[in-house]
């Protein structure tokens, strides 16, 4: 039998081993070895106070409670041991309030550690309901003075988002520790006042306090939201020169940082560096690829990880190389990485999902694009915008605006992003009163005081034939965009008003705003509109200067301009100097149409080969070089002409109307005889009513003229 002090020795021994203990498997032993040497006999809680926190540092808080029920005797000590074990553990964060209770029952008062505990379970939950009343028992009980509850308390406002009641906190703690300041940056972050966190970052380091490799991390999160390298760059040389050791996090921060701001060799020369980098890291230098630009490189990046054995992609990584790859071929690239999306699990993933979809939409593979909509069970916001944008991009607005229909019935909160893509599709169709209905919605929720809402409204109201209304709407908007310019540019060109259109340029300039393409051709469509041939002129030398290069409806405006000026000599040389002269025929087709009223026959002959050397049966251009010869006369040409046109059976396109019932869009073409519109019969009928109708009211008023003379 060993002697008192052979005792005394192993349970001081045992004791300390508690201390040290993170694995399971070893706690349990030295629970079972504690337990046969007559350490645990006795009243004491000492020995099983230490047990307790051994659990809960390994995570087993079933065999914390277990030694904690089975304790003859408890003190505070294993109260807060066990309080503890819970608040870190956030799936069990509300289970230490209930022991509160029952600490209370057993007669013993709470003490800094308790409050400590408690504080950090609220500040899990964000329950800043039970956080305030934690905080006013802190006051009650006077343990404001504790630098460690007051940090605590500070803590848990600020993972709740209070703000202001983080910063009086702050205010009224005496010596900050870099935890306080950690977490009052933390809350300025959260809150997303990013600039006001980085400031109090600067007063930190100012006042001596070293940060830590958490604040660092903070901090370079920071400068990587607002795309700020300048500051990233002087808080990674501070770390340098205090020699401050990176840990994983920390290096994976600052990759983050220098990919955000577009300087991928700098973040790929740090990933090089770091020993053993995870799947963030690769995750990190992926994306970062991907935004700049480089397929390649994104691509081989992605490649070498699928070579390392140590971690699987993710669902950032698919999402990061499919943004990559997005604008290539589907069939090289996209189809292959969605097959191996779907062998990884992940086909259901809305995060991937809408990379994937936006992927096929690139690709003008729209079934694609919807199939994988359709296979995602819980769509988010994200998702639904694409999807809605997507269709307003490529000309299909009924079906953007039934998407955006779908996506309110499902309860989904609408933003900026969804209002304008369905505002752009209401502006291309032409819907007036579907475009007034969502102007409605956007007022009620907030969103029309958005940029991008305010310019798609402009947009949708001048489209829609109220320039009026969208005057108004841009009047209002007190610092505009270049989108909001343009749209109210776009209005004023699309309804023939070149000098209002002169004027907001102006304006646009004396605010030193960049015009891009898109406001050069609203304002040469104006000029052409209106015949203002020199201003015409002198905004395409602009555009050049400016280092703009025109487009092909930039030419087209010109080509149009000088015609219908009868300019065609002119405008024939911009469509030969124009680098579009081959693609894109319609220059050529409107000097043609041009040369018909003019009565020009060698320019409108030359416009009209230089198209049917592309394309022998374009019908359009067989049907103007008809009416050119009909204008100069040659009628010998015309029938031989239209000889060709019978015997290549053209015909031109009809062209489409549509109206607005009942929330649908209603499309027909002249002479439609057809039943493949399911209300044709019922819409001719009405027809033939009104014009019977009208026989009568005719009738009519010639009975009464009768009688009265």
């Amino acid at each position: 039998m060993p002697s008192a002090y052979e005792a005394s020795s192993l349970t001081a021994l045992l004791i300390r081993k508690c201390t040290t203990t993170i694995s399971l498997k070893k706690a349990r032993q030295l629970h079972a070895l504690m337990a046969t040497s007559a350490t645990l006999s006795g009243q004491s809680p000492y020995a099983p106070n230490n047990l307790l926190s051994m659990y809960g540092r390994c995570g087993s808080l079933g065999d914390s409670q277990l030694t904690f029920d089975k304790m003859p005797q408890r003190n505070i000590v294993s109260f807060n041991a066990l309080i503890a074990a819970y608040s870190r553990t956030p799936s069990h964060a509300n289970l230490p309030f209930k022991l509160l209770t029952q600490l209370e029952i057993e007669d013993l008062r709470p003490n800094g550690s308790t409050f400590t505990s408690l504080l950090q379970g609220s500040s899990s939950l964000e329950d800043q309901i039970i956080g305030s009343e934690l905080h006013a028992q802190v006051v009650k009980s006077g343990f404001l003075n504790d630098v460690c509850v007051q940090t605590s308390v500070l803590g848990m406002y600020s993972n709740c988002g209070d703000q202001e009641s983080a910063e009086k906190v702050f205010e009224d703690i005496m010596d900050k520790d870099v935890v306080a300041w950690n977490s009052i940056i933390f809350c300025y972050l959260k809150n997303e006042r990013i600039k006001n966190g980085l400031h109090v970052f600067g007063s930190m380091v100012r006042n001596g306090v070293i940060p830590t490799q958490y604040t660092y991390s903070m901090v370079l999160n920071a400068c990587s939201k607002l795309g700020n390298r300048d500051c990233g760059q002087s808080i990674h040389a501070r770390m340098i020169i205090f020699n401050t050791i990176a840990d994983l996090p920390l290096q994976n921060a600052l990759l983050d940082m220098y990919c955000s701001c577009d300087d991928v060799q700098t973040a790929f020369t740090i990933f090089c560096r770091i020993e053993n980098p995870d799947l963030v890291s690769w995750n990190s230098m992926i994306a970062g690829y991907s935004k700049k630009g480089d397929r390649e490189m994104a691509i081989d990046m992605f490649v070498r990880l699928l070579r390392m054995s140590f971690a699987e992609p993710d669902e950032h990584t698919f999402a990061a190389v499919i943004s990559a790859t997005g604008g290539l071929a589907a069939s090289d690239y996209g189809k292959p990485l969605h097959a191996l999306v779907m062998k990884a699990g992940f086909q259901s993933s809305v995060y991937i999902g809408s990379t994937l979809v936006s992927m096929y939409f690139k690709n003008d593979e729209t079934d694609s694009a919807q199939k994988v909509f359709g296979l995602i069970p819980e769509k988010d916001v994200v998702l639904w915008t694409d999807v809605i944008t997507a269709h307003s991009r490529m000309g299909d607005g009924e079906t953007a605006v039934r998407f955006f229909h779908e996506m309110r019935q499902e309860g989904h909160k609408i933003d900026s992003y969804a209002f304008s893509g369905v505002l752009s599709a209401c502006a291309d169709l032409a819907t007036l009163k579907q475009g007034e209905m969502i102007h409605s919605l956007a007022l009620r929720t907030g969103c029309d005081v958005e940029m991008s809402v305010c310019g798609s409204l402009v947009d949708m109201y001048a489209k829609n034939g109220n320039l009026q209304a969208a005057q108004s709407i841009f009047s209002q908007v007190e610092y505009p965009d270049l989108k909001c310019w343009n749209s109210m540019l776009g209005g004023y060109s699309h309804h023939g008003r070149a000098e209002e259109g002169l004027k907001l340029f102006d304006e646009i300039l004396s605010r030193n705003i960049r015009p891009d393409h898109v406001t050069f051709v609203s304002l040469l469509a104006a000029c052409s509109h209106c015949g203002l041939v020199e201003q015409g002129k002198l905004l395409w030398s602009q555009m050049k200067e400016m280092g703009i290069m025109p487009g092909p409806k930039h030419y087209s405006c010109m080509v149009s301009l000088l015609s219908r000026a009868g300019l065609l000599e002119a405008a024939e040389e911009i469509i030969i100097e124009s680098p579009f002269r081959e693609d894109y025929l319609e220059l050529w087709r409107t000097l043609l149409s041009s040369c018909i009223s003019n009565k020009n026959l060698s320019i409108g002959v030359y416009a009209a080969e230089q198209v049917l050397s592309l394309d022998a049966e374009d019908s359009a251009t067989h049907t103007l070089l008809s009416n050119l010869y009909a204008a100069a006369g040659r009628w010998d040409a015309v029938a031989e002409i239209r000889r060709k046109i019978r015997g290549l059976m053209l015909e031109k396109d009809p062209g489409l109307s549509w109206i607005e019932v009942m929330n649908h869009i209603q499309v027909f073409s002249s002479g439609d005889q057809s039943h493949s519109h399911p209300r044709i019969d019922e819409a001719q009928y009405e027809l033939h009513r009104l014009l019977r109708n009208i026989v009568r009211s005719e009738a009519d008023e010639f009975d009464v003229m009768v009688f009265e003379t």
